[in-house]
């Protein structure tokens, strides 16, 4: 697969990665050993860059990616982030950061972390403060690159002054588009872009389905695409998405990650699956090219983004 230059740091990636949070936590049970072998399908496919989180189960979902990609550690990048407690509440003190790095590194079972990722912005503490103790810990050799996620363009700017951030990790679909407001400051400082929620949680794989077929706690249950009044709405942008799919010989979520990939060279979507046959469908959306007209198409079609909140 062909592979992306995020930042001016040094780090890259295949053109779309793999996103490990629906292996612990979000979208209702899972089995572990078909993540375990949708992650090695999607490195026997191409895939070089997998990301997880502190906050994916608590240890649980870096313990699961640290098993699945141990065989094959030094031909991938991980990416992880801090800055929750386990009652959701922001935490970035210069402790709190040091302890959570330390633990990451022992439940991933590596000595380093290729990307480290601030996971959301702490009140607290200044970004300025963050940033430092994060570039300690390049020094230290734990950490390789820097992230941001979740933030705005005058965190990006503070932070990238004490240590160059690398990349910003933001939720980017064709159904959700306030990412777009942060892409002239990242283009200006040479800062990539990783899309989660590609797919838009689902809305954007052929499968979705009404809010009441999913779990208690399954995270769509509060996202506002759902609500029974834009449900509608949005399947018939869905709907004539996936006719255009169909003509260009994809699938929906073929087009939805090829849009991305069309837009900027230094943008990579991370969808997570963890059927090893949809991380197949979701890496073919690498050789879908789009024209200048079918992305016309897709803005006419969806113009500012699905109806209804993200759920964030």
């Amino acid at each position: 697969m062909q592979k992306r230059s995020l930042g001016q740091q040094g780090f890259s990636s295949s053109a779309i990665a793999y996103g490990a949070m629906g292996t612990a936590i979000g979208y209702g049970p899972s089995d572990d050993t078909a993540s375990i072998t949708a992650i090695r399908h999607a490195h026997d496919l191409g895939v070089t860059h997998f990301d997880t989180a502190e906050m994916y189960g608590w240890g649980t979902g870096e313990k699961l990616l640290g098993t699945a990609l141990a065989p094959i550690r030094d031909e991938v990048t991980i990416a992880t982030k801090f800055g929750f407690t386990p009652t959701f509440a922001r935490n970035s003190a210069p402790d709190h950061i040091r302890a959570v790095v330390d633990t990451s590194l022992r439940n991933l079972g590596t000595d380093h972390i290729d990307v480290l990722y601030q996971h959301a912005p702490d009140p607290a503490v200044p970004i300025e403060d963050v940033v430092g103790v994060m570039a300690e810990l390049v020094a230290a050799g734990k950490v390789s690159y820097l992230g941001l996620s979740n933030t705005d363009p005058d965190s990006i700017r503070r932070a990238h002054v004490v240590h160059p951030i690398s990349v910003m990790q933001s939720e980017y679909s064709i159904f959700s588009r306030d990412s777009e407001a942060l892409l002239p400051t990242l283009t200006e400082l040479g800062i990539g872009l990783v899309a989660y929620s590609p797919l838009a949680r689902g809305f954007l794989t052929g499968g979705v389905k009404p809010r009441d077929h999913y779990d208690v706690g399954d995270f769509r249950q509060g996202v506002g695409w759902w609500a029974p009044e834009n449900f509608a709405t949005n399947m018939t942008m869905v709907t004539r998405l996936t006719d255009l799919a169909t003509g260009k010989n994809t699938t929906l979520a073929g087009l939805a990650l090829a849009w991305l990939l069309a837009l900027k060279d230094d943008i990579v979507p991370i969808p997570g699956s963890r059927n090893a046959t949809r991380v197949a469908e979701n890496i073919a959306a690498a050789d879908v090219v789009l024209t200048d007209d079918d992305l016309a198409r897709i803005q006419e079609i969806v113009p500012t983004g699905a109806i209804g909140d993200r759920g964030m």
